[in-house]
């Protein structure tokens, strides 16, 4: 079996916030296996962005980790000294971020955005820096690259501009990406278009892909496994089929029910009732619990363990005990998974 390239193990980070401490991931246990996409879904604020973060070590001042290990290579990256942190990042571990403006210095010319991690990470001289950068510019779709190298990000348009900052992030040959929420600013054609082009790096790279998202039509098109993040925890996970096709945590049924598709009819759009958890004094029992209408006495009283579902999908639910009386969470979920199907199979042709 090939070793997993990224594993985290019983993480928990909190914020000290003049409100108070606010318990922001909690025990959360993740693998990341080689040449994968590994999503992460979940609401605003249910633990993604800090759990990668953590990873890459990028947290704010008043962030600390409480608890757990994030390894790479044999190595626990919350231990490491800065000096090795840094020669990781922008090397073996990149991130691509939403936005792409804020990840791109304004006055900064493009290519020597580019060219920056191959100088700082491998001996190579400008010139040799510069083929490289200007290689990847073109591999990521940047059109008439070498009239380009010399533009600033304020001469691209917004797809394009991610683009760049795909090629920075690619441009060391990553084991691990990052993409925290890439799309979220485009367009529906420069979405699909930067999915695939993440798609088809990935898989000529070999790199590991953690995507962050909170669109599941999204989720549907690039991911091989899932994870359900909801109020800091992991509340299922498995393969994006385990996920879309036989979802088991009341909060995924939700999630699937409350997003739109193409050729719903007025009225079948659900919304999940009820708000987050306060995360300073985070319920005791299953974070969902309060807005689970199938929610069980022991829901409010205790955390559910992960049940096996198969050998691929676990879910942290009581409704999955065998004292649990047997409900239907899946009804009208039908005309969502011929949605996800199609997309599913639309992306499998774009790759042919």
């Amino acid at each position: 079996m090939t070793e997993d390239v990224l594993t985290i193990k019983h993480l928990s980070v909190d914020f000290q916030t003049l409100e108070g401490t606010v318990h922001a991931v909690r025990d959360v246990t993740l693998k990341l296996h080689p040449g994968e996409v590994l999503a992460l879904v979940g609401e605003s604020g249910s633990g993604k962005s800090v759990t990668t973060k953590t990873v890459m070590q990028l947290l704010p001042k008043n962030a600390k980790v409480v608890s757990g290990s994030v390894e790479y290579d044999g190595r626990d990256l919350l231990k490491l000294p800065e000096k090795e942190l840094q020669n990781l990042r922008g090397n073996e571990l990149a991130e691509i971020f939403q936005d792409p403006m804020t990840a791109l210095d304004p006055t900064m010319r493009v290519g020597k955005q580019i060219m920056e991690p191959l100088l700082q990470h491998q001996d190579l001289t400008k010139d040799e820096a510069r083929q490289k950068a200007l290689a990847i510019m073109e591999k990521v779709g940047i059109v008439n690259a070498k009239e380009r190298f010399r533009n600033f990000p304020y001469q691209f348009s917004g797809g394009m501009r991610q683009r760049i900052v795909i090629a920075m992030a690619l441009i060391c040959h990553p084991k691990v990406l990052i993409a925290d929420e890439p799309t979220t600013a485009l367009d529906v054609t420069i979405q699909s278009q930067i999915l695939a082009l993440i798609k088809q790096l990935k898989d000529e790279l070999g790199t590991a892909v953690i995507f962050i998202t909170h669109d599941l039509g999204v989720v549907a098109g690039i991911a091989d496994r899932v994870a359900v993040m909801y109020a800091g925890r992991i509340l299922e996970f498995g393969t994006v089929n385990d996920i879309f096709y036989h979802p088991q945590h009341p909060y995924t049924v939700g999630l699937l029910k409350s997003t739109p598709t193409m050729d719903m009819n007025e009225g079948d759009l659900e919304s999940i009732p009820g708000t987050t958890p306060n995360l300073i004094d985070p319920p005791v029992g299953d974070p969902f619990a309060n807005r689970n209408r199938h929610a069980l006495n022991i829901d409010f009283e205790k955390m559910p363990p992960f049940f096996k579902v198969s050998d691929t999908h676990y879910a942290a639910t009581w409704l999955l005990d065998k004292q649990a009386p047997k409900v239907h969470l899946t009804d009208k979920l039908e005309q969502r998974r011929e949605h996800y199907a199609k997309l599913a199979e639309r992306e499998a042709q774009a790759d042919d």
